[in-house]
């Protein structure tokens, strides 16, 4: 099959390029040639800005595709700027939700293709749902062959997967564990989450390529996995072979302490207990099962950082707020009992 994958190189879709190419599939990417040094033979590169709607118009203007990928749509200009330039010209489309989209607060911790999508915290869900609403107009309308697909947290070698971390990514907490110093976990820590390696993804997200049974539907890939905050938290520091000194700090404290967007990533997403009922993609998919556990993964991801000085990106500004968050609950206490 010919297939175009706009962006490719992502945390979610280098996994896909990886498995497509080794498939034997006709993979082109469409993207401004970030990380093409680690693409696989085979693979074809469009250096074009796909939000330059003319130049990407006349670049494809001969080509045909079974199925465009869509990775970097974010906002509803996106998908309609999509729909113009491959209606006619892809058999199916596949874009890149978000189980965020999900409703918060949620009425069920079991989530599936059915749950309601509404997420009054995180302007970037209600985005991503609006995104879905106008596709799936497009194709009850006029037969765009959309499907939708909802990760949730899915992670690679490059980052350490966490709940809490500052805008230079999870490497600081890392960092704090291994000095031993406290890290902080949100809530009680014993809500619900998944992890799901992007290497599992990849294997739904191929079956549903050129799937008719995929067509006007939506699908949500993730991990069967069910673990507490805790236990994640925990996993990451017996891989380090150190002690866990968790500060557990209610969601609310936090979006409150700072300027980060803990309300979205926390209240309207990682807060909330969730377990993914994957049955559907599975049905669909025959064969798929997630086959990475988290703690053979992030032992994986772990093991390449530490040997990867140019991912231990240092975050002094957050680790400086982590320690002024600790210390202002410290006193809190200590004014409570002295009271």
């Amino acid at each position: 099959m010919k297939i175009l994958l706009i962006g490719g190189t992502g945390t979610i879709s280098m996994a896909i390029t990886k498995l497509l190419a080794k498939m034997g599939e006709e993979v082109i990417l469409l993207n401004r040639g970030s990380r093409s040094d680690e693409l696989p033979s085979g693979v074809q590169v469009i250096n074009a800005d796909i939000g330059n709607e003319e130049e990407v118009s006349s670049i494809i203007k001969d080509m045909s595709f079974d199925c465009v990928g869509e990775f970097i749509g974010f906002v509803p200009e996106q998908v309609q700027r999509d729909v113009r330039l491959f209606a006619g010209k892809t058999r199916q489309y596949i874009y890149i939700s978000s189980a965020s989209a999900y409703h918060k607060p949620c009425a069920s911790y079991v989530i599936n293709e059915g749950t309601a999508l509404a997420n009054p915290y995180w302007k970037y869900s209600r985005d991503k749902i609006a995104c879905e609403e106008y596709l799936m107009e497009q194709y009850r309308e006029n037969g765009f062959p959309v499907t939708i697909v909802r990760p949730s947290h899915t992670y690679d070698n490059r980052s350490v997967p966490l709940g809490v971390h500052g805008r230079k990514g999870s490497w600081q907490v890392v960092k704090r564990i291994m000095e031993e110093k406290p890290v902080i976990i949100h809530g009680d820590g014993e809500s619900l989450w998944t992890m799901t390696h992007n290497s599992d993804f990849a294997k739904a997200y191929a079956g549903l390529i050129g799937n008719p049974h995929a067509i006007g539907e939506a699908f949500q890939i993730t991990n069967d996995e069910t673990l507490t905050w805790n236990q994640i938290y925990e996993t990451i520091a017996r891989i380090l072979n150190k002690p866990l000194h968790a500060v557990h700090v209610s969601s609310e404290f936090l979006t409150a302490a700072g300027d980060y967007d803990f309300e979205g990533s926390l209240t309207g997403d990682k807060a909330c207990s969730v377990v993914f009922d994957n049955r559907k993609v599975k049905r669909v998919v025959p064969g798929f099962t997630p086959a990475v556990r988290f703690e053979q993964g992030v032992r994986e991801t772990i093991e390449f950082v530490l040997s990867h000085p140019e991912f231990q990106i240092e975050d002094p500004e957050f680790d400086e707020w982590c320690d002024k968050v600790i210390i202002a609950l410290e006193k809190a206490k200590e004014d409570i009992r002295n009271g």
